[in-house]
């Protein structure tokens, strides 16, 4: 990273990861185009797993090339009067593959409900069931990570 005083510790790269609904991932799509997704994920153990339909696209690409890259963006605001954003986010990079494990994406299911559906775990599982052969759940296994946030905000945090 270029501007090390922005950088965030990988603590507050792990908590962001966790907070936040939504991120994009990045593929190497078709005929050396980029492919960039907005998902629902969860953040667990290192990994961010998701889940989708077993065909398209994003399978193609990560079948295709398994290098992703990851983004999510905990605060974006624009302050027009100092010609800035206030903003904190985080990019992830590794590896995804589909998870062809039945404990890990019954696990991985298990932990999306809890994330976006808490305190429904019955119908969570109920839900799971009924999908159960539709769904593919894929993991990205994360190499390094790295999140950055606005000076004004490290301005702010050492009291400056």
């Amino acid at each position: 990273m270029r501007r090390k005083g922005q950088e965030l510790p990988e603590e507050e790269c792990k908590e962001i990861l966790s907070s936040c609904s939504t991120g994009v991932l990045g593929l190497m799509g078709a005929n050396g185009y980029p492919y960039a997704v907005p998902l629902n994920y969860v953040y667990a153990d290192r990994a961010i797993y998701f889940h989708c339909a077993k065909e398209g696209h994003k399978i193609d690409c990560i079948q295709n090339d398994e290098r992703v890259s990851f983004c999510v963006v905990q605060r974006d605001k624009v302050v027009p009067e100092m010609f800035a954003t206030d903003y904190r986010s985080v990019i992830v990079f590794g590896r995804a593959m589909i998870v062809t494990d039945d404990l890990e994406r019954r696990r991985a299911l298990l932990l999306l409900n809890e994330k976006y559906s808490p305190g429904l775990p019955d119908e969570g599982r109920k839900e799971i069931e009924r999908f159960w052969s539709a769904v593919c759940v894929v993991v990205m296994k994360v190499e390094h990570m790295t999140g950055k946030e606005a000076k004004r905000s490290v301005r702010e945090r050492r009291g400056v």
